[in-house]
């Protein structure tokens, strides 16, 4: 009897007798309007060549988590809500349950980001000609209105959520050009704003807010950013060297040091970084986005200093967003990309926004940058990087180590081994046909299939 196929199943082959196996799959299917849903219903399958084997024998980095960053745009559209469904959607963003999507790691700028209503730091002076070197007037400042609560509420939530800070920009009195754009350190404030950072990781930690790692700066090569600072490598080796490493010491804080924290096609930069004698101690590793590069760069760094981490920090999708175009390129180049090179988180950009796509900066701010949700009242959308995000963050616990499984071309898959022994692949159809194949773990045998476009995630 010919087989009919049909998105995708999974059935387990013993002694060429197909017997139901104890396995969960989750799908999203765009061009089938399947949206992150567990398939139930058992299938046949055609015989398949293609055999995906997975060797959990052989590890790599243990993961970090999955997220977004959390900018004041996306704290404020979050408490523009009502308290209830404010509550909902936070609970299904970081809680635990079965309908929730379980991210893991957050991004946080310190002071403004390009997604503030307007730039300011932490130690502004009203005078353009004041200098404050003991940082006697520094403060959370508008972060205390927005960020700061919600972030209590997600850590009520989920209190082992891990959380990265970046800076876009130092006070404009620490910089040659005395603005929030553009512009470079002067050397004189770097002992200065070594200790700012300092205040910041303590002023938090008073809030009761842990940050797990600090990047030195945002898109260093890119000054053009409202707020943003040109570093060069051999100035942020410096800095990280002589001032930031040794007051982290003296302070006794624990933060990771991450260096870079910008584009894939400039991997000599962490490598420069990295290379100097007095900054490499203090650095933890590098951080990258993908707006320039190859994927593969990360695994350069690696391979130039194995003993340093590396982080995926930052992608946006422009609106109005397309799953069916959006999603297969940020599995494969983010979910599975990143993952197998080495990184220990894959972070998106960001985590709400509105139907305006504001607050942003004048002078650079992005006006097209879609969030995870969008929010409109206590209405909520989920736009492409929540289901790319989820096919990872739902299921990958932090701690979770990835593993090896062959490659192919039209078949882009990861394969992580979690704390509780389960495995995890994610995998998707990068072919214009439906691809059927084998997965192979040892004595378990699985046949899938995925359409064209789909992503599916498999636990077992």
């Amino acid at each position: 009897m010919k087989k009919i196929l049909f998105l995708l199943s999974l059935a387990v082959c013993f002694s060429c007798t197909k017997k139901k196996q104890e396995i969960e799959l989750w799908l999203t299917d765009p061009k089938a309007n399947v949206l992150l849903e567990k398939q139930t219903e058992d299938r046949e399958f055609p015989e398949s060549k293609l055999v995906l084997n997975v060797d959990s024998e052989t590890g790599f980095q243990a993961m970090d988590g999955f997220g977004f960053t959390l900018s004041q745009g996306s704290a404020k559209h979050l408490l523009g809500m009502s308290d209830s469904a404010r509550a909902a959607l936070l609970q299904e963003l970081f809680g635990k349950g079965e309908k929730d999507i379980r991210i893991s790691y957050l991004r946080l700028s310190v002071a403004a980001s390009d997604l503030n209503e307007f730039p300011f730091s932490y130690n502004d002076l009203q005078d353009s000609l004041a200098k404050d070197p003991a940082l006697e007037h520094f403060s959370l400042s508008y972060d205390t209105l927005d960020v700061i609560p919600v972030l209590k509420q997600i850590l009520a939530i989920n209190p082992a959520i891990k959380l990265m800070a970046s800076p876009w920009s130092p006070p404009k009195w620490m910089k040659d050009n005395k603005d929030t754009r553009g512009g470079s350190l002067l050397e004189e404030f770097e002992g200065t704003y070594a200790c700012y950072l300092v205040n910041y990781i303590k002023a938090m930690k008073q809030e009761g807010i842990t940050i797990d790692a600090l990047t030195i700066q945002n898109e260093p090569l890119h000054p053009g950013n409202n707020p943003s600072l040109l570093m060069l490598p051999e100035q942020q080796a410096r800095f990280i060297g002589v001032h930031l490493g040794p007051a982290f010491a003296e302070n006794g804080i624990k933060t990771k040091i991450v260096v870079y924290d910008h584009n894939a096609d400039r991997p000599d930069y962490p490598i420069a970084v990295l290379s100097d004698t007095l900054a490499n101690p203090f650095i933890d590793g590098s951080a990258f986005h993908l707006y320039g590069g190859e994927i593969d760069a990360l695994s350069e760094v690696h391979q130039t200093f194995p003993d340093k981490n590396i982080y995926f920090t930052e992608q946006w999708i422009g609106a109005p967003g397309s799953l069916e175009g959006d999603m297969p390129w940020h599995v494969k180049n983010l979910i599975v990309g990143a993952s197998r090179n080495w990184a220990k988180t894959v972070l998106e950009w960001n985590l709400t926004s509105n139907p305006e796509l504001t607050p942003f900066t004048d002078r650079g701010g992005c006006d097209r940058c879609l969030g995870a949700v969008t929010v409109s009242g206590d209405s909520v959308t989920r736009n492409p990087a929540y289901y790319v995000i989820a096919h990872a963050s739902k299921f990958v616990e932090p701690g979770s180590v990835r593993v090896d499984s062959n490659q192919f071309v039209e078949l882009p898959n990861v394969v992580f081994l979690r704390p509780d022994g389960k495995k995890v692949l994610i995998a998707m159809n990068e072919d214009k046909n439906p691809i059927s194949f084998q997965i192979v773990d040892k004595e378990k045998v699985f046949f899938a299939e995925l359409n064209p476009g789909a992503t599916g995630t498999w636990i077992w």
